[in-house]
């Protein structure tokens, strides 16, 4: 039962399990105007704010499990808020705001020692307190950390340096410790604000559809609840699971001579990703693709009868594709004649900068574009044989264009959902649950329509804000949110000034991504700069028997790709899941892989120790069986041997043991 009480000019609202509001001046309107500048993908926002005014409860009416609020300001402008309790949700609305004000920022309550997850992909934090977070899907930036240089040099010489908050995927969607979910139904720019003790305020630049609050017994059974509310992902094919997919370009001859070398060292191989197939278009960043989305003859002139050849060793062929359409290409012109690309202010077809090449956007808000456009998916990718691909972009929508329904800004976020959309119903259309897409863009849709998210462009290195350790920090945040599903580039992908993958880093991300449910690799955007793969027999070895120590665990990631699907819980999770201290709310470098595994990987360049702390259970070194209790303790973190143990007692233990006879390749950089 929903109450409403004034203490001492401070307005609390509550349930008898939760106080969700419990402040003065709890609610305030503004009147703002937003400058918004794109620059690839990169956008520099700025909000002026003209005047504002907070309003109080002046009257309460409570009929059963609902409340309607009237609220007002000194000027007696009105305000009226329903609250709504109906099975477990806290329903929020505003029924009616004066015209005038286009900023509604609201505080719930927080405590001290209260932390904070979720808000979709977040790279630099997990326990969000203290911070602020624009809700704004863009490129997630270089370095993502304004004190490196490689974030300075990124934004003096393209814009695109980041900062902490930037990311592909933001959700307004956040956990509390006090075991409770927020979730505000929007698509609009918001910021959340977690910098004060006593309370977290949340700004929207429209009016959200409704804010959703829902308590549980624990953190676990939170994230449960919010997982049911959003709705959960698709199993993961069984293909995907076991081998690795290998990502490579440059044509059929490179794809059949790569595959001979892979079975040569008894590399298992589940796909062969071919970024590539549609054709290259050199830019001064590197290497980028052809945006035709059609088989390129000349590149790959045997692409058919590779497809073919291939499936007979279930060896899969993915490809590439995003929502964008470049200027002189086939499909580009159909939109044309159509009229379904979006439009600049005077009526013209936007045509947007991706860098040093111009693409159209396909307007996804008419209804005969998006069916097109996925019957361009269904035709020219999976008819034509592939088993999957990366579903690529979905943040780039410019603020300052036109779409059928109106102004890009309010679709801007929705953007990636409907993205996934597309692709999932191409995907379910003709009956082919076996394919898996993978995205780097995402919101509240993504849970429902994506089956496989990817962390991204991070940089070659061992960064905090964007390299190796910050792909655990993205899936853990994202466990927060109800996506279960994560995996990396091996190795990262983004190549600029100095940096360039060393061997050691991508033996470290493959260590590490041997423990994540689908291991793919990433050339870069910069290949003949890069240690790949392929560069020599030491490190296929090594990758040979990390996709052997992968595949051992088939039998466990099925269970756990079952329970992800069935409860909403992540294959890979905060140790708080499952053992609720606070003092775990803070580790974001490692995680528990289930319920039966802790994965702590090196996540220091030249280092062969790192501290790792135990839960309370006996743990057993995966590679040397020796125990642990627990507490923090330093490890010995040898090539090949990473931080991984297993709770003692498990029902799994004959297969964890089985991994120690795996042969081990000797192996040095």
């Amino acid at each position: 039962m929903i109450a409403v009480k004034n203490i001492n000019n401070r307005t609390r609202i509550c349930t008898e399990d939760l106080t969700f509001i419990d402040n003065e001046d709890f609610l305030t309107l503004k009147k703002g105007k937003a400058d918004i500048d794109m620059y690839l993908g990169n956008f520099f926002i700025e909000d002026h704010i003209n005047s504002e005014a907070t309003f109080n409860i002046v009257d309460s009416k409570i009929i059963n499990s609902e409340i309607t609020l009237k609220l007002e300001s000194k000027n007696n402008e009105t305000v009226k808020m329903q609250i709504e309790e109906k099975d477990g949700l806290i329903k929020i609305r505003f029924l009616s705001i004066p015209e005038d004000y286009n900023r509604i920022s609201i505080r719930f309550k927080a405590e001290k020692d209260e932390a904070v997850f979720g808000l979709g992909e977040q790279f630099s934090y997990f326990n969000l307190r203290g911070k602020s977070f624009p809700i704004f899907t863009s490129e997630q930036g270089v370095g993502r950390n304004k004190n490196t240089e490689i974030t300075q040099l990124a934004d003096k010489d393209m814009r695109g340096g980041g900062d902490y908050y930037t990311t592909f995927y933001p959700q307004p969607t956040f956990v509390s410790s006090r075991k409770y979910f927020l979730h505000c139904d929007t698509y609009a720019y918001c910021n959340f604000d977690f910098e004060n003790e006593y309370y977290h305020e949340i700004t929207f630049w429209e009016a959200p559809n409704e804010i959703v609050i829902s308590s549980a017994s624990t953190i676990l059974e939170t994230v449960k609840n919010l997982s049911s509310f959003l709705g959960r992902q698709d199993l993961l094919p069984s293909w995907a699971i076991k081998g690795l997919s290998l990502g490579i370009q440059g044509g059929s001859e490179y794809a059949l001579e790569c595959v001979n070398k892979a079975k040569k060292f008894d590399l298992d191989l589940n796909s062969i990703w071919i970024q590539d197939w549609e054709g290259i278009n050199i830019t001064s960043f590197g290497k980028r693709l052809r945006w035709d989305w059609k088989w390129d003859e000349k590149l790959y002139p045997a692409l058919p009868k590779i497809i073919n050849d291939f499936s007979k060793d279930n060896i899969r062929v993915m490809g590439y594709i995003n929502p964008y359409v470049v200027k002189d290409g086939s499909l580009c012109d159909i939109a044309v004649k159509k009229d379904y690309l979006a439009k600049d202010q005077n009526g013209d077809n936007y045509f947007v900068d991706f860098g040093e090449f111009n693409c159209g956007i396909i307007d996804f808000t008419i209804e005969e574009a998006y069916a097109w456009y996925k019957e361009v998916v269904k035709e020219n990718l999976i008819n034509f044989g592939l088993s999957g691909w990366m579903a690529d972009f979905g943040e780039y929508l410019p603020t300052d264009c036109y779409l059928r329904n109106g102004e890009a800004i309010k679709e801007h976020n929705r953007w990636p959902g409907l993205w996934a959309k597309l692709n999932y119903e191409a995907c379910h259309e003709l009956k082919r649950d076996d394919i898996v897409f993978f995205m780097r863009a995402g919101n509240a849709m993504s849970q429902k329509y994506c089956k496989l998210i990817w962390a991204g462009d991070q940089n070659v290195d061992f960064s905090e804000d964007d390299g190796l350790p910050s792909v655990i920090t993205s899936a853990l945040s994202l466990s927060m949110c109800a996506m279960g599903l994560h995996h990396s580039d091996i190795g990262g992908y983004t190549t600029l000034y100095t940096l360039k993958r060393s061997k050691e880093l991508l033996i470290r991300w493959a260590e590490m991504a041997a423990f994540t449910i689908f291991m793919r690799t990433h050339e870069g955007n910069r290949p003949q700069v890069n240690h790949q793969l392929m560069n020599d027999d030491s490190s296929i070895e090594a990758f040979a028997y990390l996709v052997k120590v992968h595949n051992a665990l088939y039998e466990y990631f099925q269970y756990l790709n079952k329970i992800n699907h069935e409860e909403g819980i992540s294959i890979q999770r905060p140790l708080f899941f499952h053992y609720e201290d606070p003092c775990y709310y803070d580790i974001k470098d490692e995680y528990l892989l289930g319920d039966q595994l802790l994965v702590a990987p090196q996540i220091r360049e030249n280092s062969f120790t790192r501290k790792v702390v135990f839960p309370d259970d006996t743990w057993i070194h995966l590679f040397n069986a020796k125990e642990y209790n627990k507490g923090e303790m330093l490890i010995e973190t040898p090539y090949l041997s990473p931080p991984v143990f297993y709770k003692k007692g498990s029902q799994f233990s004959k297969l964890f043991e089985s991994i120690k006879e795996i042969k081990k390749p000797c192996f040095e950089i």
